[in-house]
């Protein structure tokens, strides 16, 4: 008979912290902190299974889950004194989610459930407080009405700001308990208005209503797009956990609110966090009252003259410092915990590994290494490396002029500019357009996941350091200031005002998530300096890996970029990346559409130059680092002119007639330009294209070499190989060239020879092809199109619906997908080093830069991987983390 329901109390439980598949995180740490002895209200857990149940049978139950049900209510009043629906007695619990991954906010909780027109009488008598007792049933009746009736959280709130508004306060702590009544009248009449029947008042019918809530919110829209953001799988489900309700309402002795054993912004060892006092812990998180700090130190900082806890609850605080204590040494990391304090009396509601900023992970991370709390291998597993990309984009330049219009809390660092959104969809529909927007909002709650995500940062009036605005930003790597009261927002208007300025939608501003400020207009930026952590950790990181890490890099710029961040080489540089520039584009454009030898050679001669003064900077740059050269690989039609004014230009330049290169143009045109003539289609057709970059590389490299004495390793790559004879062809070109720069020039240039595997045929004839090869590298973007059969610039009208739908799990142009595109570059590098032993292996698609792909990168045994350079941190990190996971599971077998 299969075991639904979990329960845990006072010193036991029948779960633990590594049941968290079962149980999920929250389920199985609240297990884990019964089982510890830590002050926890009792409460049991409905495990994921039910979930995976609910969603394979037409959302139903099993059929023993109901008494199993029964018996843990039941339970849990003999352990309060309490009983379910009893009138004089009542039990009331809190109804909440637990996946096995945290989902700050994604998914629905439901507080105080089991009030009802007779129970709360009774809640009133028992505790000798009417007003809390109907404060406690009109939070329910909210929270029941938003997430199991599906009401519109706004239209009950309307009814309550107009009480507030009528009465002339501010705070709901202000009214009493006969406008609490009022407003409960009001609350149930619009209930049945809308739905046309009464707020339900069966407790039974309640805590099923909010069993199934719960679980209906894995598939909701939310919970759908952070999954989709964070890669969590569909099938985990999620666990319903039902507790004793404590309540931290029950007047100026109770308090209820969030903490963190560290900083989660720095890193910092202090005891970090928020409370507010005569609250529930949804006013914490919603941002609905500025919460007050945790320590003094932290209230002194911020200059504020409320007390702190550990001022205004010196007992209670100092039992939760303790805990704090205890709970990071056990779980050997930093916690993020929920309490509540009844009445003088601490709870632990929830402890779960604390999200925070990469800045403050690497510290975290290093510091717990030298603590000895963890090994150097267990602190770079604890980093995420995708997320290295926080540490690695601009910061406000601090010498540069600005202007300050708004000042809040520092939630989430970072800086960045755009303009002025109100709304979550706004800023979706702003980005899909490529504009850069900021998210101004009174407060954000779950429904702006997609709003937030596409935003560059995020502004709020109200909430705190661990609001949902807060919480979420941190987790995207996103800037945002919160708690920004000064702001008046009049979106109706589609304006916001601060500091006497307005500003309107779609201007600029500028916030700083470092230092909680908000600037308008654009402020410029500076690259940020590296941590001592960061380069501790990287440290750690290149002693470990196998894997090299290069730079795509095009450009001197590049290059220097690459360089700061420790690439050991350019694994790519598109020679076409460099005709872009002003100057150049015509003269390529005149090679192209020259119809004879002599006119493309006069084109020839005009970009020699400057190649050579390219590549000539670019081996300065990477002195004795190893440079790959990828020959020009243009699809056409992004240099052939499509306007007049570009044909015109053409024709100046070339002294051609213009009638004459529309003709040619039109000529040139493709049906199917990525698959067309481009890479060494285009060498062998044309020769001297391919021939004059080479003179070009070899006399630049030489150039470097007497400047700086340092011979660069060059690696000249042929693209879109299929057949050996392409590339016998090109590289026999290529060596006439070398030997004719050693006779100009009295010395002769060292290189390699290789090709990319973008084609399927080049991967199956991969041995063939390491006959002539000295190297492979896997364009792995080209080799995702052809292996597929996908268009990457098309692929984005469906692909979503593909991982909407579980068709797949990742775009494979994002992340390699390792059974189809994996396999040809598994039987390439197999079939490669079979026709040379020991040829050199990498990769230069996007996916080198992809934290999974360069785990498959190392599994397989390549030599390298290349990206782009502010990716190559993360490429470093994730080579160390494969390899540690290799010897993990060579030591399991």
């Amino acid at each position: 008979m299969a075991k639904w329901v979990y329960g845990f109390e006072a010193s036991h439980a029948e779960g633990r912290a590594d049941m968290r598949a079962l149980l999920g995180g929250k389920g199985a740490n609240l297990a884990e902190m019964s089982n510890l002895g830590l002050p926890v209200p009792p409460g049991f857990t409905i495990t994921t299974e039910v979930c995976t149940w609910f969603y394979r049978n037409a959302q139903s139950y099993p059929q023993d889950l109901k008494p199993a049900i029964e018996a843990a209510v039941a339970h849990l009043g003999d352990l309060t004194n309490a009983r379910f629906g009893n009138p004089e007695r009542p039990l009331l619990v809190s109804v909440r989610s637990g996946a096995r991954a945290s989902m700050p906010g994604m998914m629905d909780t439901v507080l105080n459930l089991g009030l009802n027109d007779e129970t709360v009488r009774g809640l009133a008598a028992q505790t000798g407080d009417e007003r809390f007792a109907l404060d406690a049933y009109r939070r329910f009746i909210q929270m029941y009405s938003s997430v199991v009736l599906e009401i519109d959280h706004p239209r009950l709130e309307h009814i309550l700001e107009a009480e507030k508004d009528r009465k002339g306060v501010e705070f709901d702590t202000e009214l009493d308990a006969e406008d609490w009544k009022r407003i409960i009248a009001r609350f149930k009449g619009e209930i049945q208005t809308l739905l046309g029947r009464p707020f339900p008042q069966d407790v039974q019918d309640q805590l099923w209503g909010a069993i199934g809530a719960v679980f209906g919110s894995w598939s909701g829209a939310r919970a759908k797009t952070y999954r989709r953001l964070h890669d969590i799988p569909e099938d985990w489900g999620t666990a319903v956990n039902v507790q004793a309700m404590v309540f931290g309402n029950r007047g100026n002795s109770s308090c209820t609110g969030v903490a963190f054993t560290r900083d989660p912004s720095t890193g910092e060892r202090t005891l970090y966090g928020e409370f507010l006092i005569n609250a529930q812990g949804e006013d914490v998180v919603a941002g609905i009252r500025t919460p007050q700090s945790l320590t003094r130190r932290a209230r002194e900082a911020l200059g504020s003259q409320r007390p702190s806890m550990e001022e205004a609850m010196p007992r209670a605080f100092a039992e939760l410092s303790n805990i704090a204590g205890l709970l990071e040494k056990h779980y050997r990391d930093m916690q993020d915990m929920e309490f509540t304090v009844q009445e003088g009396r601490l709870y632990m509601l929830q402890t779960r590994t604390g999200k925070r900023t990469t800045r403050a992970a690497l510290r975290i991370a290093t510091e717990m290494s030298g603590e000895g709390v963890i090994s150097r291998d267990e602190a770079l597993l604890r980093i995420d490396a995708g997320s290295l990309d926080q540490m690695l984009h601009p910061m406000l330049d601090p010498d540069a002029p600005r202007e300050l219009i708004a000042s809040g809390l520092a939630a989430s660092p970072g800086s960045a500019s755009g303009e002025v959104v109100f709304s979550a969809n706004e800023a979706e529909r702003a980005a899909a357009n490529d504009r850069a927007v900021i998210l101004v909002r009174l407060e954000t709650s779950p429904e702006d996941i997609h709003g937030m995500h596409a935003a560059k940062g995020i502004l709020t009036v109200r909430g705190g350091m661990t609001s949902h605005a807060a919480v979420v930003a941190r987790g995207m790597g996103r800037p945002c200031v919160t708690g920004a009261g000064s702001i008046k927002i009049d979106a109706a208007r589609g304006v916001m005002s601060a500091g006497g300025v307005t500003v309107a939608r779609g201007e600029v501003i500028t916030i700083d998530g470092a230092e909680g400020r908000v600037y308008r207009g654009k402020v410029p930026t500076i690259h940020p300096e590296m941590t001592q952590e960061f380069a501790l950790l990287m440290s750690w990181a290149d002693a470990r890996r196998r894997l090299k890490v290069r730079a795509n890099a095009d450009t001197p710029f590049d290059c220097e970029t690459a360089k700061r961040f420790g690439a050991e080489g350019v694994g790519l540089c598109r020679t076409e990346h460099m005709f872009f520039e002003a100057g150049r584009v015509t003269a390529v454009r005149e090679m192209i559409l020259a119809d004879d030898l002599e006119g493309r050679q006069a084109a020839l001669a005009k970009l020699l130059p400057m190649q050579r003064t390219d590549f000539a900077a670019i081996f300065r740059i990477m002195e004795d680092r190893p440079v790959t050269i990828r020959l020009l690989d243009p699809p056409l039609h992004e240099f052939i002119p499509h306007t007049d004014e570009e044909i015109a230009a053409v024709a100046r330049s070339s002294g051609a007639d213009p009638q004459k290169l529309r003709a040619r143009a039109l000529a040139l045109a493709e049906a199917n330009p990525m698959l067309g003539h481009r890479g060494c289609r285009l060498g062998i057709t044309y020769p001297e294209i391919y021939e004059m970059q080479a003179l070009a590389i070899f006399e630049a490299a030489i150039a470097a070499q007497k400047e700086t004495g340092k011979a660069p390793p060059l690696e000249i790559m042929i693209p879109l190989v299929g057949f050996r004879s392409e590339l016998d062809f090109l590289a026999q070109r290529i060596a006439e060239v070398a030997k004719r720069v050693e006779r100009a020039h009295g010395m002769r240039p060292h290189y390699l020879i290789g090709t990319m595997i973008e084609l399927p045929r080049a991967a199956l004839r991969a041995e063939e092809l390491a006959k002539t090869a000295e190297f492979f590298s896997f364009g792995t973007n080209d080799l995702t199109q052809t292996t597929l059969g996908v268009s990457r610039d098309d692929a984005g009208s469906f692909l979503g619906e593909y991982i909407a739908q579980g068709l797949i799990g990742r775009d494979p142009f994002v992340s390699i997908d390792v059974e189809g595109v994996g396999e040809m570059v598994r039987i390439a590098t197999e079939r490669g080093r079979h026709g040379r032993p020991g040829i050199k292996l990498g990769i230069c698609g996007e996916h080198g830069g992809d934290p999974d792909s360069i785990g498959f990168c190392h599994d397989t045994g390549l030599d390298y991987v290349s990206c782009s350079p502010f990716r190559v941190p993360v490429a470093r990190l994730a080579a160390a983390q494969a390899a540690i996971a290799g010897s993990n599971a060579s030591l399991a077998d």
